[in-house]
């Protein structure tokens, strides 16, 4: 299955399904290494004047590095059908095995960026900021205890959308 480009500000998608309930694979680095890993945080908009979409990743996870060290990152929602290399790919490290061609997904490259043959839709994302999530400014004490009880906090991305491709 190949990926075709497209233009991000003609579809139509609903972010609460793609993002909340059907998942999404966020990776970073190069075609020599790289890592990825199951998010069901972020969203899409527009910010700075740009198409954009952002994603949190905690402090522990492995792909952190690999997008603290990127100047992209993608974002790809995978076709139907795929659900167990997403839960794979949130509760493997790519520090003890390559989650990446052992998920049984397709590693593929565009514009310069790994991604997965199996994609539905592909966001090819310039970094543009970083933000720490810090205790003292979560508004409520319930968040605080259900989400960050083992105080793994996040990092929020926002990244310029610049390309995407459908599958």
């Amino acid at each position: 299955m190949s990926l075709t480009k497209i233009n991000i500000a003609e579809q139509s998608f609903n972010p609460f399904e793609m993002i909340g309930k059907q998942w999404m694979l966020i990776s970073a680095g190069t075609e020599d290494k790289w890592n990825t890993m199951t998010a069901s945080w972020g969203g899409v908009g527009v910010i700075w004047g740009k198409p954009s979409a952002t994603c949190y990743i905690r402090h522990s996870r492995y792909t952190k590095e690999f997008v603290d060290d990127s100047e992209y990152f993608t974002l790809t929602f995978l076709q139907d059908g795929n659900r167990e290399a997403l839960n794979l790919m949130g509760t493997k490290s790519g520090r003890d095995m390559d989650k990446m061609h052992d998920s049984g997904l397709t590693p593929v490259f565009v514009e310069g960026q790994p991604t997965f043959a199996e994609a539905a839709l592909v966001l090819v994302c310039r970094k543009r900021c970083r933000s720490e999530i810090a205790p003292e400014d979560i508004l409520q004490q319930e968040i605080l205890d259900k989400n960050y009880a083992d105080r793994d906090f996040h990092a929020m991305y926002i990244g310029e959308i610049v390309a995407a491709y459908k599958g």
